[in-house]
């Protein structure tokens, strides 16, 4: 995996893998699991589904990973656009946000990059839905990043 830095007003908005945004926190997995929430929450969208993968791991395989989640993150204005252009959008709804513990003091924060997502459909009339759910993806990496 590699990360670039896109600009210096986006400070913690970085291409990670191509198709995802991302940063790295200096800051214990609980707290940046509460702290993503809160930032969602600020920028209008809720969280609908939460997948607690070192749980799912450990009961399904009998293997230890690292904590890890995905958030299933929804802007229900935003889905709706996004429905109308396009019913099939719904296959790649909600915008999954995952939070990875790298040791005990760093976490990854990773969010599924909406213009990659909406890229998938090749229907122009998704871009200012894509634009849109990707700034405000941003700002709450941005806020995140302020933060630590």
């Amino acid at each position: 995996m590699f990360s670039v830095e896109l600009g210096a007003e986006n400070a913690a908005e970085c291409v990670m893998g191509g198709y995802t945004l991302g940063t790295t926190l200096v800051r214990p997995f609980e707290e940046t699991v509460r702290a993503v929430r809160s930032a969602l929450e600020s920028q209008g969208f809720g969280v609908l589904t939460e997948i607690d993968l070192q749980a799912t791991m450990k009961k399904k395989l009998n293997v230890d990973v690292a904590p890890q989640v995905i958030l299933g993150a929804c802007r229900p204005q935003l889905a709706y656009q996004a429905l109308q252009l396009d019913p099939s959008i719904a296959t790649v709804l909600p915008c999954n946000v995952v939070v990875r513990a790298v040791g005990n003091d760093s976490t990854v924060v990773e969010a599924f990059d909406p213009a990659a997502m909406m890229g998938l459909s090749g229907d122009d009339g998704l871009d200012s839905v894509a634009t849109d759910a990707r700034h405000r993806i941003t700002a709450m990496l941005n806020a995140l990043t302020e933060e630590n």
